[in-house]
């Protein structure tokens, strides 16, 4: 659940169909694709090139090149690569915060929310390019070092599911922004270290064990 303070310009997780870990642009009333704006067009393109290439090889020229758009073009909304991939991760992780209902009346609804997040961040190609990538000072500095955009997003979701949980009896007592801070400190975590114990927790055991955690903590 990593992010970084930068912004894609206002997109929102749109991306050409059959992308790697894009979401597909969604239709308009007619079923026509709607346009890219130039922005998705540029995350998309590296977020291509970040699943094919590596974090390494993703340079701002090829990036512009594949989006089909100058490098000034680029640079006018991001300095660097690292800025793309800011924008990038930001952008992907709102868009797949926004396909799962955080808020719920009671804690059992939060935590499998949480849980279900959790999974397809794990699983998404671009975050798990940037885990496996040997430039791990690209991904440190947006999961350690920063409270970016979309995990301050992540954070006021958690917050208000949190406040419902407290007012149905089922979570305990507490801050919410405290407990919010928390348990998006417990799921990235889990999210990022998944690989290491991959050999010891099924997927079933994964999800189940996370969401013991997550319940453990937040029952009154």
């Amino acid at each position: 659940m990593s992010s970084s303070n930068a912004s894609s310009g206002g997109s929102h997780g749109t991306g050409t169909p059959g992308g790697p870990g894009v979401p597909g642009t969604p239709g308009t009333p007619g079923g026509a694709p709607e346009p890219r704006s130039t922005d998705d067009a540029i995350l998309d393109a590296a977020a291509e090139l970040i699943v094919h290439l590596g974090v390494r090889r993703t340079q701002l020229a090829e990036i512009a090149r594949r989006a089909g758009v100058s490098r000034p073009t680029v640079y006018r909304r991001w300095p660097d690569v690292r800025a793309v991939i800011g924008a990038l991760l930001t952008r992907e992780i709102r868009a797949t915060q926004e396909t799962v209902a955080l808020a719920g009346e009671d804690r059992e609804a939060l935590v499998d929310g949480v849980v279900e997040v959790a999974v397809r961040l794990r699983d998404h190609p671009v975050l798990g390019a940037l885990l496996r990538s040997a430039d791990s000072d690209t991904l440190f500095e947006y999961v350690v070092e920063r409270l970016g955009t979309s995990q301050r997003g992540l954070i006021e979701a958690l917050r208000a599911g949190i406040e419902q949980g407290q007012a149905h009896g089922s979570i305990r007592a507490g801050e919410p922004v405290e407990l919010a801070a928390m348990v998006l400190l417990i799921a990235q975590s889990t999210v990022q270290s998944h690989r290491m114990v991959a050999a010891l927790l099924s997927e079933e055991a994964w999800r189940r064990e996370l969401a013991r955690a997550l319940n453990g903590y937040l029952a009154p």
